[in-house]
């Protein structure tokens, strides 16, 4: 488990990072979720598995993108259709939006349709607000731009001297169910995984940014809609999938079976994975 190399462009709203994987002539937009960037690929194995290119633009705050660089969901959406007309990106399978990345992929899908045929959704952050207010008070202390970097320093070190204690840490937030429970159901792999994730994990300026309450444009998403969700999820609630598919005409809602926020690491994530597939299959070119 490595990071992936990414590299750095130049746009009229400012510097932007991104990772790009060239493969088939239609592309797959990933907006990643908090603590991330665009050098961690989460769930993106079913897309290169269909021979799609992937487009992973750190947003704004994260990675190498400073937050000046489209600090709404609107402009880093503008930002992207910028930064997929540089590379020669012309039609996206997909724009994909990862839990906090919600609110920037359904902002792109609404405002350029042209580029964007489908949309997907993953355990995704709506227009409702988020997180509850106790949650968001502490978030601006812990993951703020000066703070941050302390408290990942911690997290890092304590996932190297006591693994189990902080995947059991992690996963009380990250599921409605215990802590215990969800960690049984992850094989030695996927454990590997998250304390990898955990290790690489940073906040920056962009976490707090996410934050913020954005305009609701779900209604103004034409484009049909896949939404993944679980009710076990303790990060995003279930209610936030269920408001996006109310909002979206077009969308369909799977439920997935998995005990935490990453639904990728669930039992029933090939079957998943084999819908998304299907989705995506309309959205080929025809020859």
């Amino acid at each position: 488990m490595t990071e992936r190399p990414t590299s750095i462009t130049l746009t009229t709203a400012g510097r932007v990072e991104y990772r790009l994987e060239r493969r088939g002539d239609l592309a797959v937009v990933v907006f990643h979720g908090g603590h991330v960037r665009s050098s961690i690929a989460i769930g993106e194995e079913v897309f290169a598995d269909l021979g799609d290119t992937v487009l992973a633009p750190s947003r704004p705050g994260y990675g190498r993108t400073p937050l000046e660089s489209g600090t709404t969901p609107g402009g880093f959406a503008d930002v992207t259709r910028e930064l997929c007309a540089q590379l020669g990106i012309h039609e996206a399978a997909a724009a994909v939006g990862i839990s906090g990345g919600g609110p920037t992929a359904v902002t792109m899908a609404a405002r350029h349709p042209e580029l964007v045929r489908r949309l997907i959704l993953e355990s995704a952050v709506s227009f409702l607000p988020w997180p509850d207010e106790r949650t968001k008070r502490g978030a601006q202390i812990a993951f703020n731009g000066l703070s941050e970097r302390v408290t990942w320093r911690i997290v890092h070190a304590f996932a190297r001297v006591a693994p189990m204690l902080t995947l059991r840490f992690f996963l009380n937030s990250l599921s409605t169910g215990p802590a215990a429970a969800a960690l049984r159901s992850l094989t030695d792999e996927q454990r590997s995984f998250l304390l990898w994730l955990f290790s690489r994990m940073r906040s920056g300026y962009g976490f707090v940014n996410d934050l913020r309450e954005t305009p609701d444009v779900a209604a103004e998403v034409r484009q049909p809609t896949l939404i993944i969700a679980t009710r076990k999820d303790g990060t995003v609630p279930f209610v936030h999938a269920e408001a996006l598919a109310a909002g979206i005409r077009d969308s369909e809602l799977i439920v997935s079976d998995a005990d935490s926020h990453f639904i990728w690491l669930s039992s029933d994530y090939p079957t998943i994975a084999e819908k998304i597939r299907a989705f995506l299959k309309p959205a080929r070119p025809e020859h």
